[in-house]
């Protein structure tokens, strides 16, 4: 049950559907919390502090500039730790598994293949799986043909 669960997680596209909703989704909040409790009020300093602080007026139009700052602020840290804490330690896992250090997922025998398609074809005849069609009451053991 874990090894198969641990398959279905090194799927690729099932990695990249998670870290673009799950994990990006979380992180940004609090990317965006920590660049609007702590940086913008930094830039805004910087940019002459008071309630004008990061931003200009041009003929009327207010550029808040400061905003547009938090906001790339945000993007570059958010990119960070999810390309560090989730992007390379994948990238490690999927290059072990091509050396062969981490087997991958498991392969079903040509034996578990046959008797699936066995079962296959006798439920499409009606018979329950393994029953022996010559006689009722028989069983097939799985590796008999």
């Amino acid at each position: 049950m874990i090894k198969g669960f641990k398959d279905f997680l090194l799927r690729g596209n099932v990695v990249d559907l998670a870290v673009a909703v799950v994990i990006g989704a979380a992180f940004t909040a609090v990317v965006g919390q920590f660049t609007a409790s702590f940086l913008e009020p930094l830039i805004a300093l910087v940019g002459g502090g008071g309630l004008d602080g990061g931003t200009f007026t041009v003929n009327g139009q207010v550029f808040d500039w400061a905003a547009f700052v938090n906001a790339v602020i945000t993007f570059v840290l958010t990119a960070a730790v999810v390309y560090f804490v989730v992007v390379v330690p994948m990238k490690k896992i999927i290059e072990r598994r091509k050396r062969g250090e981490e087997a991958g997922p498991a392969e079903p025998t040509q034996v578990e293949l046959l008797v699936e398609i066995r079962d296959l074809l006798r439920a499409q005849q009606g018979q329950g799986p393994g029953r022996d069609p010559s006689g009722p009451g028989t069983t097939v053991l799985p590796g008999q043909l």
